[in-house]
């Protein structure tokens, strides 16, 4: 589990393809890493990945090939500018909100704007992650825990401060640039429970008004 406080920003040092999957050494910058073991979980731009080597400057991770088709990941290449994570403990403080590092799908920045000292985006989401994205709820963009400030149909936006700006990858992003979102878990559970038994019978075929109206939400 993370927390969505991004703890350094990295780069990609190389990537070695292995078949449908690869194998990346990411230098971690400033991230401590003289806690961390083999083994150990650190998520790199929102994707949980396990460490394989350490090395003097960074770590290496194997990245399957489930994790790059549902990731941007694929997209990145050595010189890639990465958000790094250490998974949290008991004693983490819990700045952000609940990450799993499991990513729900790859949105896309379509406006960059300034507002202030701050910086507006509006990220279009896949249409099925639509419906667990809530005004004033969290979401995770790059493994960066933001706070939805509106939502029209599939696109949200997000208010990004100049700390936020300045600690992560987000300071140079623009439109087009696609994004590894991971939704809220509550928001996933609440859904699948809301299902009752359907859920099992695989005949569930998610929220709508229709089923809100018939168990009494509406």
């Amino acid at each position: 589990m993370f927390t969505g406080i991004i703890q350094a920003v990295g780069h990609i040092a190389a990537v070695r393809p292995q078949g449908a999957d690869m194998s990346v050494r990411i230098a971690s910058g400033q991230l401590e890493l003289s806690d961390v073991q083999l083994g150990d979980s650190i998520a790199v731009n929102g994707v949980c990945l396990t460490v394989s080597e350490l090395h003097a400057d960074g770590f290496s991770a194997d990245v399957s090939a489930e994790t790059l088709r549902h990731t941007g990941f694929a997209a990145l290449g050595p010189g890639s500018a990465v958000n790094l994570e250490k998974a949290l403990t008991l004693a983490t403080r819990l700045g952000g909100h609940l990450v799993s590092g499991h990513v729900d799908g790859v949105g896309e920045l379509v406006e960059r704007r300034d507002e202030g000292r701050s910086v507006l985006l509006r990220i279009q989401a896949p249409k099925a992650l639509a419906r667990y994205i809530a005004q004033k709820g969290s979401i995770t963009v790059d493994g960066v825990s933001l706070t939805v400030n509106a939502v029209d149909g599939a696109i949200f936006s997000l208010n990004i401060v100049p700390h936020t700006l300045a600690e992560t990858t987000l300071y140079d992003c623009h439109a087009g640039q696609r994004f590894n979102l991971e939704v809220d878990l509550i928001a996933r559970y609440l859904e699948r429970l809301l299902q009752g038994e359907a859920a099992a019978s695989g005949s569930a075929d998610g929220i709508s008004e229709a089923f809100l109206a018939k168990h009494g939400f509406m």
